[in-house]
């Protein structure tokens, strides 16, 4: 089965986008929201990043 980017429904908590990150990559979806807010902090970029992927990526 071909995985696929979507929103998470299990581990949402804003929009979904770290979880479905997270279910993509095989990850702890604590450790995408940690390396999220590490650069939220540092550069900002991650918050555009964010908004977009929560409008962008599908259900």
């Amino acid at each position: 089965m071909k995985k696929r980017l979507r929103k998470s429904k299990q581990t949402k908590i804003l929009a979904g986008v770290c979880g479905g990150i997270s279910e993509y990559l095989d990850w702890d979806p604590t450790l995408v929201r940690v390396l999220f807010i590490i650069l939220g902090f540092s550069y900002g970029l991650a918050v555009v990043l964010y908004i977009l992927l929560a409008i962008i990526m599908p259900d």
